[in-house]
């Protein structure tokens, strides 16, 4: 299984959660509403989640294993890092 697309939807400057990601498998599986949080001192991904009856937050889709999770999250947070350098480099072209 191979990342083949990132996609970075949402950028907030704002708060703990900093974007919402999709990420494309071998051309063929999607995965939308990836979130990027933001720690003390590091960042993080929350996988697709929905809240249950309980008021629980459960994943809609996550990794099985930690070798699939670092190689999502490690695409997340590059895709992630570089559009926001991207977006300051906009805002700084337009000053």
């Amino acid at each position: 299984m191979q990342i083949t697309d990132t996609r970075v939807r949402k950028i907030n400057k704002e708060g703990k959660m900093k974007a919402v990601v999709s990420v494309t498998f071998d051309n063929e599986f999607v995965v939308h509403d990836i979130k990027v949080i933001e720690r003390e001192d590091s960042l993080f991904i929350a996988m697709p989640s929905r809240k249950t009856a309980e008021g629980e937050f459960k994943d809609i889709a996550h990794p099985i294993n930690s070798q699939a999770r670092e190689m999502i999250q490690t695409a997340v947070i590059d895709a992630y890092k570089k559009a926001l350098a991207e977006l300051e480099r906009e805002e700084k072209s337009k000053e």
